[in-house]
């Protein structure tokens, strides 16, 4: 059995567009006919650049290639152009098509991916969502709402989830780590107080930023969110930093949680020896793919950490983070869209199944899920943004700041 035939999907969803502007799938076919679909979850170019490097990911590292080959075909792409360390574009390309070569092997062998990675230890997965408005009540003021963040927690909380994130705390720009403004402290210590009053203690509250914050910016906001007892604190801090998060930790008593913008075990081993960190997100589209994920769950257990992988893509990468999942002793927490994802869902033919706040890891070969085709060319990406996209003015200290979260704007 070979690797033969690379074919991709670049999908938009529909509004709201949760999951963000575009999802790439590529699809990889054997000499013997077997199918296996993938994701990429990778935005540093745009998608027409982005096809055409996984098409060489593909063509120079893989074709040909026996899909049993994963170690073999990752060190090709991890050290191809004399590199030999983490790069999130070609290790984007790789992961994609690494999850495919899972999905074949599963379906090759009749069984699904979790039996190949160890077996299943987790029958449910805990599951987690973003705070999103309810369908017909989409809004930019709800990003900045405590009440509005209150009530969907309480109509989340209510479907069966135990924990529910929200990043009330400004803009994320190019320019790197930034005080936070006074009032973006105020805002999201009100979302904190709300949330928690709404909720009580039946729901972890996960406290999300991106990366946003300077060191010392990131210590006083994360002072104010002690008293509201978060589960976790999320990149305060930019990713490429990697030490500094130990810095953070030493002065904030909320757990700090990273991972959706590194890649590859190189990064987690720094940060894991750096100390700090004992939540790891992984996006298995970015990372390496679900094997190098499997590794850094094996390091993580040696810290003592957990996995909590990271999900703001399409249903392919949720479906490898659930057989991740499913494998893994240390698993915290997996996220979700909503409960699934109304257009996720579709596009799988709803082969994955959420209950009351878990995700049912499913028993059907490979990935276990039933790709839709004609669904996928029938939202073709057309536009000229980025998957998501930094903002270029900097923090706002006089008129405050809006943060528009969940999709971006529909007009790129």
């Amino acid at each position: 059995m070979k690797l033969k035939h690379l074919e991709i999907f670049v999908v938009a969803p529909p509004f709201p567009g949760w999951g963000g502007r575009y999802w790439i799938f590529p699809k990889l076919t054997t000499d013997t006919g077997i199918v296996g679909y993938g994701e990429c979850y990778a935005s540093t170019v745009g998608p027409k650049a982005m096809q055409a490097v996984i098409e060489d990911v593909f063509e120079r590292h893989m074709a040909g290639e026996n899909p049993e080959n994963i170690e073999l075909m990752f060190r090709r792409a991890y050290s191809s152009g004399f590199t030999q360390r983490p790069d999130p574009t070609v290790m984007g390309a790789f992961s994609g098509l690494e999850i495919a070569c899972w999905d074949i092997l599963g379906k090759a062998r009749n069984r699904p991916v979790w039996a190949l990675l160890g077996g299943k230890i987790n029958d449910r997965i805990r599951s987690y969502t973003y705070l999103y408005p309810e369908p017909g009540q989409e809004s930019s003021d709800f990003w900045v709402d405590p009440d509005a963040a209150a009530a969907a927690a309480v109509r989340f909380m209510n479907l069966g989830f135990t924990a529910v994130k929200f990043d009330p705390a400004g803009p994320y720009t190019i320019r790197g780590g930034h005080e936070p403004a006074m009032s973006d402290i105020s805002r999201s210590i009100a979302f904190c107080k709300a949330i928690r009053a709404a909720v009580g203690d039946r729901v972890d509250l996960l406290f999300g930023t991106h990366g946003q914050f300077s060191t010392p910016g990131a210590i006083r906001l994360g002072r104010e969110l002690e008293p509201y007892n978060p589960l976790w604190y999320e990149e305060p801090i930019p990713p490429d930093n990697l030490l500094e998060f130990a810095e953070v930790a030493k002065s904030v008593r909320v757990p700090l949680a990273t991972g959706e913008r590194m890649t590859t075990k190189a990064e987690f081993g720094t940060l894991l020896r750096a100390g700090g960190v004992k939540i790891l997100q992984p996006a298995l589209g970015r990372v390496g793919g679900i094997w190098e994920a499997k590794k850094i769950a094996a390091m993580a257990e040696v810290f003592n950490a957990q996995m909590a992988p990271h999900l703001y893509a399409g249903p392919v990468e949720w479906a490898a983070n659930v057989h991740f999942a499913a494998s893994i002793p240390n698993l915290l927490i997996a996220e979700t869209i909503e409960t699934g994802g109304a257009f996720h869902l579709q596009l799988i033919r709803n082969t994955i199944k959420w209950e009351d706040g878990y995700i049912l890891p499913p028993d059907a070969p490979g990935l276990g899920i039933d790709f839709d085709e004609d669904l996928a060319r029938a939202h073709p990406y057309t536009g000229t943004g980025l998957h998501l996209q930094m903002q270029e003015a900097p923090c706002d200290y006089r008129h405050g700041n809006r943060f528009e979260g969940g999709a971006p704007s529909s007009d790129l």
